[in-house]
């Protein structure tokens, strides 16, 4: 029996925590996994119950659990001065990662068949290859976590980035790992030529090479990465990198597939025990609507089937669950571009009920998982 904590949020947070929850339970009936749900407030809604954005009381339901599923936190912003909404992501998410030690942050992006529509870039690039890509983040070191300072006059400020080895090792291990299950290809990104701390990158990722002789790995310039990213997406498999270039890069990445809708994460901390959430926010303007998409929280609950729970065979029939479904032409409302035609646009309750009937008819092509 796996434990699942569920942190749904707010704004469309509890809406598409509800369609993952459907999808888990729709595996129960067509495998042996078992789950059980403890729901915790966090962000606006656990303030307004117990006057905190992540307190003791959400914190204890995390340690009960095996694995952590992240809804979104946040409110209007014309909101955001009021105690509710102030530093309610901050505290939240942040308090999480620190309180857990989730230093590794895996956010995938991918083109999916028949969606290039979507993208932002042009149609005949994305046909020549392929858009399937994972970035790797560290995500509890450097400028974020330094040294912070502005002199009384408020003319001068410092902010110190700083790394050892031990944390380099760490995402850069689960990233050699990650692409030898994938394209056998990672690209490690910093700023070499000027800081003392992407060298360091440099020199842990060429001693660690040793240890994955069967894994392509090269060195390139924050950069020269953003603009390869947006120029030639396909030419990324894996790519690692610190904390700050890596919040730059994945919110770049999350771009190209065309709506965050669709982007899923997972947020790594060690012995097993991780937290899952979607990429984007919490989306006040369409909370309660039942238009918001609930893709890239199922998929994120993918994510955790795969990575916390070893449920590898599930997490690709959820996962080609979502692709068909895309395939047949269903779309959320984010994801119908401008004077589309064909296309059937579904509510979120719906799109999660299309995503779980077809995961059983997979399921009884293939025979019990």
């Amino acid at each position: 029996m796996k434990r699942i904590a569920l942190l749904p949020g707010d704004g469309i947070g509890p809406e598409v925590m509800s369609e993952a929850v459907k999808m888990l339970t729709m595996l129960e009936r067509l495998s042996p996994a078992r789950f059980t749900f403890k729901e915790a407030l966090v962000g606006g809604a656990g303030y307004e119950a117990h006057g905190n954005h992540f307190g003791p009381e959400a914190r204890q339901v995390c340690k009960d659990s095996d694995a952590v599923l992240f809804g979104s936190v946040g409110g209007p912003a014309s909101g955001q001065h009021l105690p509710k909404w102030k530093d309610a992501e901050k505290n939240a998410v942040l308090g999480l990662r620190q309180a857990f030690n989730f230093g590794v942050n895996v956010r995938p992006a991918k083109i999916f068949a028949g969606m290039t529509e979507l993208s932002p870039l042009k149609k005949e690039l994305l046909e020549q290859a392929p858009v399937d890509l994972v970035i790797v983040r560290e995500l509890l070191g450097g400028v974020y976590f330094g040294e912070h300072w502005t002199a009384p006059d408020g003319r001068s400020a410092r902010d110190v980035m700083t790394y050892t080895a031990a944390q380099v090792e760490r995402p850069m291990r689960f990233a050699f790992e990650t692409a030898r299950r994938r394209q056998k290809r990672l690209c490690v990104v910093d700023k070499a030529n000027v800081l003392d701390t992407s060298r360091l990158w440099r020199k842990v990722a060429s001693e660690m090479a040793s240890g994955f002789p069967d894994v392509k790995v090269e060195f390139m310039l924050v950069d020269n990465a953003a603009m390869q990213l947006i120029k030639a997406p396909s030419y990324f498999d894996v790519v690692c990198t610190e904390n700050l270039f890596g919040d730059v890069l994945s919110d770049a990445a999350s771009v190209l597939p065309g709506s965050l809708g669709l982007m899923p994460s997972a947020s790594l901390g060690e012995n097993g025990f991780h937290m899952f959430e979607p990429s984007g926010g919490s989306a006040p303007d369409i909370a309660g609507k039942g238009v918001a998409n609930p893709i890239a929280q199922i998929l994120s609950a993918a994510m955790m089937l795969r990575f916390s729970f070893d449920m590898e065979r599930e997490a690709k029939l959820v996962e080609l669950a979502v692709d068909n479904v895309l395939r047949a032409g269903h779309r959320t409302a984010d994801l119908v571009p401008l004077g589309a035609k064909g296309v059937k646009t579904v509510g979120t309750v719906q799109m999660g009920n299309l995503i779980a009937k077809e995961m059983e008819v997979l399921a009884s092509k293939s025979g019990r998982l």
